[in-house]
């Protein structure tokens, strides 16, 4: 007797259908998507198609240009052919609107990859409708990114080794790879990989809602970023099929829900399969963690169901780990509710509150002088992150460190080249200023302060800061040019404190930092003269207006409740000192911006009696110990071992409960 055939490397667990009133779940989580404009229209889907159409085109005109260009003869190049398939969220249907579309050039075997950086390149930059077009040769998969008619558009390439490319050519052969190269066998793995994934889920129309589903969750939650070291849409998409694997017969609203059960039990670093590993004719290296010692490192493998299989999602720190587990466990809670009606799908959809979360942040700014260049610059950066993020992790001094998924972008008209220079140096017009963590020696040309003029004269530095954002008048009388920015985003959580007599301990943030600037800048994308970057350390308050999204900026660690009992305590604390005549220490209120730094000092109080414990100004320090130590008190209102943490529908890193924190930045010594 055969055994029974299934999807997937086991049988199912449920081969059930759903319930009706999973299925009128269903139809609740379609009716929510669509008002979330998870669906794009009729017009933007009949200019895709135009786009498209207009893209496959123009294949083929640089086909036969490239192919003049090796001397064939006109006749053959005309007949040379060439294709584009798309893959991505476009070629699984869970697009919506605004969505780019991952395209794939298909050339013959004549034809170069740098034919087409070079004759696509200048094609797609004589066509009016083409914006913002950026070519990035050196990325893992090299891409051109643009805007065509107002969609995105991220075009790849891939030589087959053959003369021609026939209109009715496949992808799913094996053979095809037999002598293709690394960089073309990843370019072509996108296409092989979407259409695997469709071929192997039992439901396609289910699987759809369903991915559209966690798209968007993952995309409210800024859990969806592969170069930032989230997962990105193809591993959610595995995810997502390898739940309608295990439930064939469920509709959609039980494959949300089931997905967050799955996921949040799943024993990483087990990996997700929709299907066995498999070696094909070409002797490309398959994923293997016994016989790969780079595969052993994976926290979180998703590996992908195309020849050779490989992981999607080894940019995944120990940290974007930890906050995806919060956000899946997060999840869980509410689609539970959903099933239960005590709520709706839209608390699933919650946006994320990343900057009310912690307490400290780093932020890194990358300038240029010219649009198009920095556009390039952003998406090289964005891609460097998680490096910085892994770097710091090094350190031992974090328990977690959260990178955001977005940037904030701005071009900033100058008005005085002393104005170009701070902004080169990250302090941007529209935020408090605090200085940078390692300065960019080579952000500007005439001279700036050193970090140990900087620390001397921290004060007429805060006065300046005062001035309005476009610099004095009496400066310049016209513009010096435009400086364009992308600021990115790290959340700190910092381990617990020394809980030794001394309470100190040294956090010096200086080597990874100027490991990751010297990475940055040894690339091949880097211009010393046009751009700099620079790292800069904030505390949450510091934080400019934008990132709230007009959202409150108070914290989440604690409930209302809480803060007043706390208020009322400090209110008795000052009652019973005043009345002792006892002197009262200020709390810091004044906005001075803290020194350059190579180096980050956390000095904690030691508990002491109950009343000390209350106490508001443990962490303020006088002027003259602040000009002794070289450095200001940035961190203060400590947490209280009496308070206790809210529940909140966002998860929280837990408060360090450890007394006082002093956090002083050290001048360079």
């Amino acid at each position: 007797m055969s055994k029974p055939r299934h999807l997937g490397v086991t049988p199912p667990v449920d081969a059930s259908k759903s319930s009706e009133g999973e299925e009128a779940l269903a139809n609740d989580l379609l009716s929510i998507l669509k008002s979330e404009g998870q669906f794009e229209s009729e017009d933007e889907r009949k200019n895709r198609e135009v786009v498209l159409g207009k893209i496959d085109k123009l294949v083929k005109e640089f086909v036969y240009r490239a192919s003049l260009k090796h001397k064939l003869p006109e006749s053959l190049a005309g007949a040379c052919g060439g294709k584009i398939f798309t893959f991505g969220s476009y070629r699984l249907g869970v697009h919506g609107a605004g969505a780019d579309i991952d395209t794939l050039c298909v050339v013959p075997s004549h034809v170069t990859r740098e034919d087409f950086f070079d004759i696509m390149t200048g094609m797609l930059k004589e066509r009016n409708e083409v914006t913002e077009i950026t070519a990035v040769p050196d990325a893992y998969v090299p891409v051109i990114k643009m805007q065509f008619s107002g969609v995105d558009i991220d075009l790849t390439v891939a030589v087959l080794q053959q003369p021609t490319i026939p209109e009715d050519l496949e992808l799913f052969d094996n053979n095809l790879l037999r002598t293709m190269d690394k960089v073309c066998v990843r370019s072509l793995n996108g296409s092989r990989v979407t259409d695997e994934i469709l071929r192997l889920v039992p439901n396609i129309a289910t699987f759809r809602l369903a991915l559209r589903c966690i798209k968007l969750w993952a995309k409210r939650r800024a859990i969806y970023s592969n170069s930032v070291g989230f997962f990105g849409g193809v591993a959610w998409a595995m995810v997502v099929a390898r739940i309608c694997q295990l439930y064939p017969n469920k509709c959609a609203s039980t494959i949300v829900t089931r997905f967050f059960h799955v996921l949040s039990r799943w024993r990483w670093p087990t990996p997700v399969l929709l299907k066995e590993i498999e070696n094909g004719p070409a002797h490309f290296q398959v994923w293997n963690p016994r016989l790969n010692v780079s595969d052993r490192s994976h926290r979180m493998p998703i590996i992908t169901p195309a020849y050779p299989s490989m992981c999607a999602t080894h940019n995944v720190s120990q940290s974007t780990k930890q906050v995806i587990e919060m956000e899946v466990k997060r999840g869980l809670i509410i689609v539970d509710k959903v099933m239960q009606h005590e709520t709706t799908w839209r608390d699933l959809f919650e946006q994320d509150e990343f900057f009310r979360r912690y307490k400290f942040y780093l932020q890194v700014n990358v300038s240029s002088t010219d649009g198009d260049v920095q556009h390039g610059l952003h998406g090289f950066l964005e891609s460097r992150v998680r490096q910085y993020v892994t770097r710091l992790e090094t350190t031992g001094q974090f328990v977690l460190i959260h990178p955001y998924i977005k940037s904030f972008d701005h071009d900033f008209s100058c008005k005085s080249e002393e104005e170009a220079q701070r902004i080169r140096a990250g302090f941007l017009p529209i935020q408090q200023e605090t200085p940078a963590l390692v300065p960019d020696e080579a952000s500007t040309k005439t001279p700036t302060p050193s970090v140990h003029e900087t620390d001397q004269g921290n004060k007429e530095e805060s006065k300046n800061s005062n001035g309005k954002a476009e610099g004095d008048e009496s400066n310049s009388s016209s513009d010096t040019g435009k400086i364009y920015t992308s600021a990115f985003y790290l959340g700190l959580l910092l381990t617990e404190r020394d809980r030794s007599p001394a309470g100190k301990r040294r956090m010096d943030l200086s080597l990874p930092t100027q490991d990751f600037i010297r990475l940055v800048k040894e690339s091949s994308v880097w211009d010393n003269e046009n751009m700099s970057i620079s790292i800069r350390f904030l505390r949450q308050e510091q934080l400019p207006d934008e990132v709230f999204g007009g959202m409150s900026r108070e914290r989440l660690h604690y409930s209302s409740s809480s803060k007043k009992r706390s208020k009322n305590k400090a209110a008795k604390k000052i009652d019973e000192a005043s009345s002792t005549d006892n002197p009262i220490k200020k709390k810091r209120t004044d906005d001075t911006a803290a020194p350059s730094t190579s180096g980050i000092l956390v000095s904690t109080a030691p508990k002491q009696n109950s009343g000390e414990q209350d106490g508001q100004n443990l962490t303020t320090q006088s002027s003259a110990d602040k000009d002794n130590n070289n450095g200001i008190v940035t961190g203060s209102d400590a947490t209280k071992s009496d308070e206790q943490p809210t529940s909140i529908p966002a998860p929280v890193p837990p408060p360090i409960r450890s007394g006082g924190i002093r956090l002083k930045l050290l001048g360079s010594t």
